[in-house]
């Protein structure tokens, strides 16, 4: 097991063994691109881990977990104090779980595996005993997991990556993208729909729902909230948040 601090390097494809464990809590930290040979599930127990794909914009919010399989280059930021835990795959024991990046639900079972195998020591033989039976327990719990609507698909159109540069800006309205790229309402539509399945405002509403569940899970007020993503008051704020995700900000919160 690997207990990595901010100053700490870490590389799973060097070790040999089957699963490789890390445990962690990091503040402000920004891993950078890369990728790795292995399948790997990170697990938010607190804070939020943002996640930049190149198609995609990923958000891994308490009690969480993404599942990134081998080879797909990534980059984490983690914003304030987030406590996580990762477990990192050997190709021959992912040909069962999803063969793209996921955010799934963690269910008490297999919230309750993945801190031993965290924190297990390198040389763990995971072909016998208790840790084979928590191996397979852990693969089952991820294929059955609930997936849960954390990704968010970016156009690549070059005309918007101004729109993409700062992903904590909320991202203007319709009329005023037309004046910033110099491109019709219709062909702005036609550009995401082709680019991401959604229209521009589909897509913004969900950036928005994304960015509040950020802004709430790193402790940020309702009154910020409501603020930073543009809503008049605090009770529209809370009204499109329960519109999207069934269920108030201080529900989400519990």
């Amino acid at each position: 097991m690997a207990w990595l601090d901010a100053h700490s390097t870490f590389d799973a494809d060097s070790f040999t063994a089957p699963v490789i464990g890390l445990a962690s809590i990091l503040a402000e930290h920004d891993s950078g691109m890369h990728r790795h040979r292995r399948g790997q599930l990170l697990y938010t127990r607190q804070g939020c881990i943002r996640i930049t794909l190149a198609q995609q914009l990923c958000l891994l919010p308490p009690s969480r977990a993404a599942w990134i399989p081998a080879g797909i280059s990534h980059r984490a930021v983690m914003q304030q104090s987030v406590d996580y835990r990762s477990i990192y795959l050997v190709d021959d024991l992912c040909d069962e779980l999803p063969p793209q990046v996921c955010v799934i639900e963690v269910s008490p079972l297999l919230r309750a595996v993945l801190e031993p195998m965290a924190t297990a020591p390198f040389d763990t033989d995971w072909r016998r005993g208790k840790f084979a039976h928590l191996l397979g327990l852990c693969l089952s719990e991820i294929q059955d997991a609930v997936q849960q609507p954390m990704l968010l698909p970016l156009p690549q159109d070059k005309r918007l990556k101004p729109l993409l540069a700062v992903p904590e800006c909320l991202p203007p309205a319709l009329n005023v993208l037309e004046h910033q790229i110099g491109a019709s309402s219709r062909t702005i539509g036609r550009i995401f729909q082709r680019e991401t399945g959604l229209s521009y405002q589909q897509w913004r509403q969900q950036w928005r729902l994304m960015r509040a569940i950020e802004l709430l899970a790193t402790g940020r007020s309702l009154s910020y909230c409501a603020f930073e993503l543009g809503f008049a008051s605090d009770s529209a704020f809370i009204a499109f948040f329960k519109s999207m995700t069934g269920s108030t900000p201080g529900q989400w919160l519990k």
